[in-house]
C-alpha cells in the first residue's frame, strides 16, 4: 500500500485543477496508454493538480474497477512528473461518489493508491436533505482523515452555514469546488462558510473563473486544459498577477469552445473535448451513454473554435 502524499492543500487547490478525460479504445475499454499520454501532456505543460474521475472523465459512466484504474494511473504519472522542489509536486484529487459505501471505498482506495486528496461528487439521490448532505460528506471525510477532502457543490440551495458546520466537524475538509452559475451566491456562500477556512475553487471552468476569482476563488477546474493546457495556465497567471484584462483576453479566446460544451445543458460537454483531442491525434472521440458522439456539424464547429490556438 502506498502512503498518501502529504500535501499543502491550499497550494494544491489554489491552482488550475485539470480534469482529464477518460479515453476509450476500439472495444470500448479504458485506453490506458492514451490516458497516460494525456496525463503526461498536462503535466509536461505545467499542470500540477489533476482530478481523475471528474465529470469530464465520465465518472458516472465508469465501473468501479475503472474508477480505481484511472486513479492509479494518475498517481503513477504524478509521481514520475514530480520534481525535487516543493513547487514541482503534483497533486492528485481523486473523484469519489455515488452511494455512501461506494464513496468510502473509493476514498480508501485513493488513499491506498497514494492520492493526497479526494473530491466528493455531488450526491445523485433525488432526495437530499441538509442533514443528510452533512452526514454523507462527514462519513466520507471521517473514513480518510489522512486525506484532504474537496466538496463539489452544484445545489444553489446549499448554504454556507451548512458547509461551515461540516468544516467544524471534519478538519480534513479542505476545499470547495463551487459549480452554481451565480457569482453573487458564490460570494455569499463562501463568506458564510468561511472564506479563509476553505480553498474556494471555481467549478464551472474558465468561462466563470474571472467573475468568481473577483469575489474569492483562488483556483478553478478545467476540462479545456486537456486540449490547450497552456491557454488555461495563461488565464491562471493573469489572475494571479491581478491582470483582469489579460484574463479576459483568454476568456474571449476560449468563449466559443466552452459555449459549445455548455449547449443543451452541457449535453455534449465531454464529446466536444474528446473531438478536439481526436483532431490532435491524442485519443478516440468515443464517449459512453448517456453522452453521444458529435454529429458532423458539431465537429465542424469544434474545429472552427480551435482555429489559431497554440495546441502544441
Amino acid at each position: 500500500m502506498m502512503q498518501p502524499v502529504q500535501q499543502d492543500y491550499k497550494h494544491a487547490l489554489s491552482d488550475l485543477v485539470a480534469i482529464p478525460v477518460t479515453p476509450f479504445d476500439a472495444d470500448g475499454e479504458v485506453d490506458q496508454a492514451a490516458y497516460q499520454l494525456l496525463l503526461r501532456r498536462l503535466l509536461d505543460n505545467g499542470v500540477r493538480t489533476i482530478t481523475p474521475g471528474g465529470n469530464t472523465g465520465e465518472f458516472y459512466a465508469l465501473g468501479e474497477d475503472e474508477r480505481r484504474l484511472v486513479v492509479e494511473l494518475a498517481v503513477g504519472e504524478a509521481a514520475r512528473a514530480a520534481g525535487p522542489a516543493a513547487g514541482d509536486a503534483v497533486s492528485v484529487v481523486a473523484g469519489v461518489g455515488l452511494d455512501t459505501a461506494t464513496a468510502i471505498r473509493g476514498a480508501r482506495h485513493a488513499r491506498e493508491a497514494g492520492a493526497g486528496l479526494v473530491m466528493v461528487h455531488q450526491p445523485v439521490n433525488p432526495y437530499v436533505s441538509a442533514e443528510g448532505w452533512l452526514a454523507y460528506h462527514r462519513a466520507v471525510a471521517d473514513a480518510v482523515p489522512e486525506l484532504g477532502v474537496v466538496l463539489y457543490i452544484r445545489d444553489p440551495l446549499l448554504d454556507g452555514g451548512l458547509v461551515g458546520r461540516l468544516g467544524e466537524l471534519c478538519p480534513n475538509v479542505a476545499g470547495v469546488k463551487y459549480a452554481v452559475p451565480d457569482a453573487a451566491r458564490f460570494a455569499a456562500v463562501a463568506r458564510d462558510a468561511g472564506l479563509e477556512r476553505f480553498v474556494w475553487v471555481t467549478g464551472l471552468a474558465e468561462l466563470y473563473t474571472p467573475a468568481y476569482w473577483a469575489v474569492g476563488a483562488t483556483g478553478f477546474t478545467s476540462g479545456l486544459a486537456n486540449v490547450a493546457p497552456r491557454v488555461s495556465l495563461g488565464m491562471l497567471r493573469a489572475l494571479r498577477d491581478g491582470d483582469f484584462a489579460a484574463a479576459m483576453k483568454v476568456w474571449e479566446q476560449i468563449r466559443d469552445f466552452e459555449a459549445l460544451r455548455a449547449e443543451r445543458r452541457s449535453a455534449d460537454n465531454v464529446a466536444v473535448v474528446k473531438e478536439a483531442l481526436a483532431s490532435l491525434g491524442l485519443c478516440r472521440p468515443d464517449v459512453r451513454p448517456p453522452s453521444h458522439p458529435l454529429p458532423p456539424d458539431m465537429k465542424a464547429r469544434v474545429h472552427a473554435a480551435l482555429a489559431g490556438w497554440d495546441l502544441a
